[in-house]
């Protein structure tokens, strides 16, 4: 089984792509050759087993053999083994991506913010002023490939849906609400929705 997810941002976002352009920014965003932002399918990966953990400590069912079966096991005395789960990057959708390469309006997608260190009192440090490049909000899809089928059961509408660790997963997307670096000052505010059975958990 394949789950198919839609991020929507309502804020600007920034995943970092490790590198800057000299003096006029600090950071940049991560770009396809193309161009155009996407989310890795590592960052991903990441939140929900995060969110996944999160909400399997407060609950009474535990999935923790499922965690380490889905995501994989990094632990140095199991001396680690990969997940069964491949996680796409999370990407504009192709249509979408055509029209903005074919106006050339990558440029468009982005903005620059930025920000400077306040002392105790109120005056601005030196050398503290930091510029960092956003992805405006947007919409992006991506998928969750190899989820074992057992993790889900067709019901009496024929529609497939979650049960056990695959309504965990389910939850664990939804719980995700900001993504990307700079998180406390407000960017990355998104939300995840699992696509619909036409173009969903397939």
């Amino acid at each position: 089984m394949n789950i198919s997810y839609k991020i929507k941002f309502y804020s600007d976002w920034h995943c970092g792509s490790g590198l800057s352009s000299g003096v006029d920014l600090d950071m940049l965003v991560i770009k396809d050759k193309d161009g155009l932002p996407f989310v890795p399918g590592k960052t991903v990966k990441g939140l929900l087993l995060e969110a996944v953990e999160e909400i399997n400590a407060i609950s009474e069912q535990k999935f923790d053999d499922d965690i380490k079966k889905v995501f994989g096991v990094f632990d140095t005395k199991e001396k680690g083994k990969l997940g069964c789960c491949f996680f796409t990057s999370a990407s504009i959708d192709k249509e979408l991506g055509i029209a903005i390469r074919k106006g050339q309006l990558q440029g468009h997608l982005y903005r620059t913010v930025a920000s400077t260190a306040i002392d105790k009192k109120g005056v601005a440090d030196e050398h503290s002023l930091r510029k960092m490049e956003v992805t405006i909000p947007c919409e992006l899809t991506g998928e969750i490939l190899d989820v074992p089928d057992s993790y889900f059961v067709e019901n009496e509408t024929g529609k497939i849906e979650g049960i056990g660790f695959g309504k965990r997963l389910e939850e664990g997307l939804k719980f995700i609400k900001r993504l990307g670096q700079n998180r406390n000052r407000g960017l990355g505010r998104c939300s995840f929705e699992i696509i619909n059975e036409e173009g969903g958990i397939k």
